[in-house]
């Protein structure tokens, strides 16, 4: 092979897709990971809440949710591999932060600046995919890379028991030191430079306050743990958190630049995936927390062994969701996003029957991971495919930057509203409460793709 052959083969559009996918699965593997962790960071900050121990697992999907979009607009303007490049030195900043972090403060601290290094990784990585591959594969990657990105949530529990059990908790943030230099090394390799492109300056302003507006929320739903929901600071934070997504709404229709374009969202097939997306992050997030809560309370499983009763859900998401990503046209976007939340729905509602029982190695935890992973590998690849295929191709990142915010921010109202239900009430009727949240949130998001259209066909 001769030179110029080794170099073409290099700056092949997969292996832009490599650094892509690698980047995709590290940015929402760190949503999930830290869940097993969730008890030792406890005993090492025993002064701590639950409460405020959920930050941990919060503050870092509300920065990456909060500043994807803006994000997106500053990587067309910067230079897509240049934002790449510097998100992924903010994520490593982050990984390092946390690990060595002596107080839960720093800890959150850290936690937010892998948010802000996600949220500037994504959109780059999805603006150098959409440069690099023909129109008519952009829908298959980008459902491949949503499908990564499920996959990396999946398998956090797994992978965080083997880290956390062997190495410490904070094994579960240096494991992202060597990933992401080997990520930057071949960024920079194989990737291209997009052309900036010369536009209005993003609403900045307005991303802040998105930021400020979820983080109220959050707040004000961790606060009521502790205080009841009609204790005054709890309605004053929701009172903030409304004020201020009005302000983001204003912004939207009148900046020149919107952080949340309206225009898109007169598209039905777009509007209905992002709600149902937020729906399904919710019901994700808080269901994957309350099972490896209630393993480790309840059970009194290892963190190794509540890694391995998890080990088979991210396995069958990633084989269903390869097999959903090549036929859903056939299969039909809108039955998927049905059908997937309603199997959440059945699996959960087996944990409140069964999994009071006195747990076995094959009966009930596993058959119950094997369905949700169909559920989970049928249901986001939908979900991230219809929200931009009705979309003008140079929509694509923007559109997938909203709905990746949509998922980080019910990711992050889910575990809040779970951890503040478990709390509650003690022993296994706290789980089966937060259970009870999962179903709600999975049948709402049922409940809303039934208004999807039968067919989605492309812009």
């Amino acid at each position: 092979m001769n030179t110029t052959e080794a170099i073409r083969k290099v700056r092949s559009p997969w292996a832009t897709f490599t650094v892509c996918a690698i980047a995709s699965y590290i940015s929402t593997l760190d949503m999930s990971i830290v869940n097993v962790a969730f008890f030792e960071i406890h005993k090492s900050f025993p002064k701590d809440s639950a409460s405020t121990i959920s930050w941990v697992v919060t503050a870092y999907s509300i920065l990456f949710g909060s500043l994807l979009v803006v994000s997106g607009r500053l990587a067309d303007q910067a230079g897509r591999k240049k934002f790449f490049l510097v998100g992924t030195s903010f994520f490593l900043a982050g990984s390092l932060f946390c690990a060595l972090a002596s107080t839960m403060g720093l800890l959150i601290a850290g936690r937010a600046i892998q948010g802000i290094g996600g949220a500037m990784m994504t959109p780059a990585s999805t603006g150098l995919l959409l440069g690099v591959f023909p129109a008519e594969k952009r829908g298959q990657v980008m459902a491949w890379t949503g499908s990564i990105g499920a996959l990396g949530v999946a398998s956090g529990p797994t992978l965080g028991a083997f880290f956390v059990s062997t190495f410490g908790w904070r094994s579960a943030f240096w494991i992202n030191v060597p990933i992401c230099l080997f990520v930057l090394v071949l960024a920079w390799r194989v990737t291209k430079e997009s052309e900036k492109q010369k536009s209005s300056r993003p609403d900045i302003s307005a991303a802040i306050i998105f930021t400020l507006a979820i983080a109220s929320l959050v707040w004000g739903i961790s606060r009521s743990e502790d205080l009841g929901w009609t204790d005054s600071s709890v309605l004053s934070l929701f009172g903030i958190a409304l004020i201020f997504g009005l302000f983001v709404a204003y912004r939207s229709v009148n900046h020149p630049d919107p952080l949340l374009p309206g225009d898109l969202f007169k598209e039905r097939t777009f509007t209905l995936a992002n709600i149902s997306t937020f729906l399904y992050g919710a019901a994700f997030s808080g269901n994957i927390l309350n099972n490896v809560l209630f393993q480790r309370t309840i059970w009194q499983f290892s963190a190794t062994k509540a890694g391995w009763f998890s080990v088979l859900s991210p396995i069958t998401v990633a084989v269903t969701s390869m097999i959903v990503g090549r036929k859903m046209a056939s299969i039909g976007y809108k039955r998927l996003m049905v059908t997937g939340p309603l199997i959440m729905s059945a699996t959960v509602m087996g944990s409140i029957l069964f999994l009071d029982v006195k747990p076995t190695p094959w009966f009930p935890f596993l058959p119950l991971m094997f369905v949700l992973g169909i559920g989970l590998g049928a249901t986001f690849p939908a979900l991230s495919a219809s929200t931009v295929l009705r979309l003008p191709q140079n929509r694509f990142a923007v559109g997938g930057a909203i709905n990746n915010t949509f998922r980080q921010v019910g990711a992050a109202v889910g575990v809040a509203l779970v951890v503040t239900v478990q709390s509650q009430t003690e022993g296994i009727g706290g789980f089966r409460n937060g259970w009870k949240v999962a179903i709600a949130f999975a049948l709402a998001a049922a409940a809303v793709s039934l208004f999807q259209p039968n067919r989605v066909k492309s812009a």
